[in-house]
């Protein structure tokens, strides 16, 4: 603490607005009055007392329609480049971001296939079941546009940093045979080049998941599948020498050719069997990004993928689905 000079009076000034002040080792020295007595009052600047903020982004949820009323995850906050884990313990202000925007009539924007479909108002939140982390559930009313009253995946963000959506026409896509073709085709060209255990019967197989669906950012249609050996896309432990492949294949000159594969070795990397769960262009640039489900031994997490100089890359991945020792 500052030593002051002070004539006459000993005068002792507290910082205003503290509830309590500490007394204990104040040193006090008293010198003569300056030849003109002039009172000057000096305050120490404030310490920091907390963690600086930083930019904030929307947070999306994804989520499954039940009835009338939609279930949904906390996924991540949405960055200019890729999803960050939220709330996140460096930052005690996620935490309140979090309880308003979970608060009972708090209102969220839904999407599905890419388009916005309707809204949320909360009801309820808690802590989420078989998902790794400490990730948060939120329960609500949905209200629906008539033509998507069907749709079972959904995403959401919140109403105040997605009110300005436009509203479009929703439209579910049905694979057709050359996609189902495209993905057996991929998968087998993939399944040598991972240096994978061929199927006993089959890639077909060991097709467990396959979903069309239309981006924004490509004139065709897109496709993703998921195959599966020795193991279900399901949560559970996984069978001797299982693997994992998804991969995703697109529309170009009437053909489709390979935009994305991801190979997981349950044995080296611990079991990850992703699944394609929606897009959505999440961050407002202009081009849908997918989100995965992914199943492990013990929980579920999500990983994204983003378009980056043409190629599809995964920029997003929850830590507790990284190989093990990785």
């Amino acid at each position: 603490m500052r030593k002051h000079l002070l004539a006459i009076a000993l005068i002792i000034t507290g910082a205003p607005g503290c509830d309590n002040v500490g007394w204990g080792g104040i040193d006090l020295e008293v010198a003569p009055p300056p030849a003109a007595a002039t009172a000057v009052v000096v305050e120490a600047e404030p310490e920091p007392t907390s963690t600086p903020g930083r930019a904030s982004g929307p947070v999306l949820l994804a989520g499954t329609r039940n009835g009338e009323r939609g279930d949904f995850i906390v996924v991540g906050e949405i960055q200019a480049d890729a999803l960050r884990s939220f709330p996140d313990p460096a930052f005690p202000e996620d935490r309140n971001r979090l309880g308003e925007m979970s608060a009972p009539g708090a209102e969220w924007v839904v999407f599905s296939e890419g388009v916005r479909v309707g809204r949320m108002i909360v009801e309820r939140a808690g802590p989420a079941q078989g998902f790794c982390g400490n990730r948060t559930a939120i329960s609500g009313v949905l209200e629906l546009v008539p033509s998507a009253t069907t749709a079972e995946r959904l995403l959401a963000l919140p109403l105040d940093q997605a009110a300005n959506r436009p509203r479009e026409a929703y439209s579910e896509i049905a694979h057709v045979y050359d996609q189902r073709v495209a993905t057996l085709t991929i998968a087998g060209d993939a399944i040598p080049r991972y240096q994978a255990r061929w199927p006993t019967l089959g890639v077909l197989d060991t097709r467990d998941h396959i979903q069309a669906f239309q981006l924004r950012s490509t004139p065709g249609q897109s496709v993703a599948a998921t195959f599966v050996m020795d193991d279900q896309l399901a949560v559970g432990a996984p069978g001797p020498g299982a693997y994992s492949l998804f991969v995703m294949a697109q529309e170009r000159g009437g053909a489709y050719s390979e935009a994305y594969t991801w190979y997981r070795n349950a044995e080296a990397e611990g079991k990850g069997v992703p699944r394609y769960f929606d897009h959505l262009d999440w961050n407002n640039d202009g081009t849908d990004e997918v989100l995965l489900d992914v199943f492990g031994a013990n929980e579920r997490w999500f990983a994204g993928l983003s378009l980056r100089g043409g190629s599809w890359v995964r920029t997003f991945q929850d830590d507790c689905g990284a190989p093990a020792g990785g």
